[in-house]
């Protein structure tokens, strides 16, 4: 039994780090049997990724072309659904804006890393790419708790049994 059917990364308009962090976080769970998506705490209308977020992505390989911004709804939250965002702000508002959140924490929280993603919203490409990077060490560790929970389930925690590596925790 899965611990997770769902996983949503959520960020500020899901335009740049929540989808950067869903196609990093598809790539290592490929097939697997979890559905994982994006979507912002304000999306006033539907918006493509930004480009310089797709230009990063593109350089790793990866891309998220097709993404549409899509607002977070009360509809979105259950037992079976982890939801993550990138900063201590943004889970305070989701907090705030949805009275039924459930299994909502921080992506740095979940990973036990000592700082949150900080969105490069303004700045250059090279900004762009420190962010992916940074947020690329914090999915991957998340990967390796998530399929941990995946088969431990019913023991302890699995980030009680990652140690925390350097520069991530």
């Amino acid at each position: 039994m899965k611990h997770y059917d769902k996983l949503i990364f959520v960020s500020e308009s899901d335009t740049s780090t929540s989808p950067m962090a869903e196609a990093i976080l598809q790539r290592e769970f490929y097939l697997e049997d979890i559905l994982i998506s994006s979507k912002g705490l304000v999306v006033l209308f539907p918006e493509p990724i930004n480009p310089k977020a797709e230009a990063v992505l593109v350089s790793h390989s990866l891309s998220m072309k097709h993404h549409v911004s899509e607002q977070l709804t009360a509809d979105d939250f259950d037992d079976r659904t982890l939801v993550l965002t990138m900063d201590q702000a943004q889970m305070a508002q989701l907090l705030k804006d949805h009275e039924n959140a459930r299994n909502v924490f921080t992506l740095a929280s979940y990973i036990r890393a000592d700082k949150d993603i900080q969105d490069p919203y303004g700045g250059t490409l090279a900004d762009y790419n420190r962010m992916y990077e940074e947020l690329e060490q914090y999915v991957l560790r998340l990967s390796k708790i998530l399929s941990l929970e995946e088969n431990r389930l019913g023991q302890e925690p699995a980030q009680e049994i990652l140690p925390v590596q350097e520069g991530v925790g």
